[in-house]
């Protein structure tokens, strides 16, 4: 398993939910963090505080993630202040509980950006790096929703199952450069996302609880160590839905 000491992690949307979990396990792995975020400030400083509380480096850079623009300057940020991005994970997501009859096209769009061109957005920038030192590691948030069809909307299960698809491309084509290419799928996890959906309810799930932000946090921080798993989905979901 590698060593994460001194290695520079990008977690997007990271200022709270699975993202603030997944970028303070990393940093308690001896990672130096980026927290993403778009607009909670504060919450992406109380974020900063902690992990810097932790004895790493990190940094709080504002950017919406499904703009080139912004993409670019926060890696450039990132060079500049911390080094090179040898870790990211593609966290930043949204959802929007809607039914069929629901859901516009402007709805479908916002979505997709959000949660999947952000996802190609992000690695694009980052790669050139990781290729040229020859290791990196690249965690995409998805969901069970990409394989049951889950409880939000077309949009987002549309969105989610895309990730997988970027997962399985970049991967093949990046294993023998040194860099994994690894995707998560989560259901029901304990957060603000979750627990303001009606139709998210823990009989769902055949464990009978909603995950734990941490229990997330620890799938990402062992895929992020390991250097043989790629192209990989790991399904933390209770049980919703079983390989």
């Amino acid at each position: 398993m590698d060593d994460l000491s001194g290695k520079v992690a990008l977690v997007t949307g990271s200022s709270r939910g699975i993202g603030r979990a997944i970028a303070l396990g990393m940093a308690r792995a001896g990672a130096d963090i980026v927290i993403n975020y778009k607009a909670r400030a504060a919450e992406a400083r109380d974020t900063e505080s902690e992990i810097a509380g932790l004895g790493r480096r990190v940094l709080a850079v504002q950017a919406d993630v499904a703009r080139a623009a912004d993409v670019e300057r926060l890696v450039d940020a990132v060079r500049t202040q911390l080094g090179p991005i040898d870790i990211l994970v593609n966290n930043a997501g949204i959802a929007r509980v809607q039914a069929i009859e629901e859901t516009t096209e402007r709805d479908w769009d916002e979505l997709l950006a959000v949660n999947l061109k952000s996802c190609f957005l992000v690695t694009q920038a980052v790669l050139p790096g990781m290729r040229a030192r020859r290791w990196g590691r690249i965690l995409n948030l998805s969901s069970v929703a990409a394989h049951v069809g889950g409880v939000v909307g077309a949009h987002y299960a549309a969105s989610k199952a895309g990730m997988l698809g970027l997962t399985h491309f970049y991967a093949s084509r990046l294993a023998k450069e040194g860099i994994t290419v690894n995707a998560i799928s989560p259901a029901l996890i304990e957060t603000e996302m979750v627990t303001a959906n009606v139709n998210a309810t823990a009989e769902r799930i055949p464990i009978g609880r909603f995950g734990a932000v941490e229990e997330v946090a620890d799938a990402a921080v062992m895929l992020a160590r390991n250097g043989y798993i790629t192209g990989q989905t790991l399904h933390v979901n209770g049980g919703w839905y079983m390989t």
